[in-house]
């Protein structure tokens, strides 16, 4: 199964041209499942699993994995469904993502697929404020589903979500000295609910209004339409947005925002639960001003005043 991981560092020029690559997997049951591959490290089947006390209910154990300690959630139980039975013959995927690393517990792995961004769409807006979806695409005539793991790990281990009140006081100064009124409006565009409101609570700490999309492509025609309304820039003070989103993703939005002339100096800020190298490169190639990996709250404040400090 290590073999399926194998070339995920060659697949870096998928970044950019509003592509992606899924990893399939099951749970307890037939449906199934995707996760990103530029968020999973490798793919192993189930080691020894050691309990702890006072885990949380969906950490079935922890692992040792090459001199790391690594929680491994029941992801399967984690969104609602049964507790994954017969641990010992399943997989745990191991993932990296807003700056921590865990493992999620699932029935088998399949295949990685390459898609467009546009093939991957939003949920359907029955699916209630309670689902686990960031989004869904159709495989083999067969829907897959692709699980909001960024909120799933905000249930079993919730980060700080207001901001250092000194930020909100340095704007306010910032504001004063330059006798220029700041705009106190974000634009921001992420497809998981969780971490949506998570930068929406950290930006309304310091006082500004947030706009919220939920994809790149909403996020442009937002735009498009405000800017028929008068200057974008008295309307709004910067874009924070995701990378991967459904139908276009971070990198695409920023970069046809650049290439249209009302928007090519609007502050973009690319928030994302990835990390690595290669996003900073890919931030300078597509004109982005900042790439943060999710989530501190308080780098993120001290990156919307440097953008309202300009």
């Amino acid at each position: 199964m290590s073999g399926i991981m194998d070339s995920v560092n060659q697949r870096t020029q998928l970044v950019g041209q509003n592509r992606l690559e899924l990893l399939t997997f099951r749970l307890m049951g037939r449906q199934r499942y995707g996760i990103n591959v530029f968020k999973v490290k490798e793919v192993l089947q189930c080691p020894k699993l050691t309990s702890m006390p006072n885990l949380h209910p969906m950490v079935v154990g922890v692992a040792h994995i090459r001199g790391q300690t690594i929680s491994v959630i029941d992801l399967s139980l984690a969104i609602g469904g049964r507790r994954t039975e017969d641990p010992q013959n399943c997989f745990v995927i191991i993932s990296e993502f807003n700056r921590t690393i865990q493992g999620f517990l699932v029935s088998s792995v399949e295949r990685i697929i390459n898609m467009h961004w546009e093939s991957i769409l939003p949920p359907p807006d029955g699916a209630g404020k309670g689902s686990y979806l960031t989004a869904v695409t159709n495989i083999d005539n067969e829907l897959v589903e692709i699980i909001d793991v960024e909120k799933v790990l905000a249930e079993i281990s919730p980060v700080e979500e207001t901001m250092n009140s000194n930020i909100a006081e340095e704007i306010a100064q910032v504001e004063q000295e330059t006798q220029k009124e700041i705009v106190r409006r974000i634009l921001i565009a992420d497809d998981s609910t969780v971490a949506r409101k998570q930068v929406q609570r950290a930006v309304e700490s310091i006082g500004f209004e947030a706009v919220l999309v939920k994809d790149g492509k909403e996020a442009y025609d937002k735009l498009v339409e405000m800017a028929a309304e008068g200057s974008i820039y008295d309307q709004i003070s910067l874009v924070i947005s995701d990378i991967e989103m459904p139908e276009m993703d971070g990198y695409t939005l920023t970069a046809e925002l650049r290439r249209h002339p009302e928007f090519k100096d609007l502050h973009i800020i690319l928030h994302t639960s990835l990390s690595g190298v290669f996003n900073q490169a890919m931030v300078e190639r597509v004109g982005a001003n900042e790439f943060i990996a999710k989530f501190n709250p308080d780098e993120l404040g001290a990156a919307v005043k440097a953008a309202v400090s300009k």
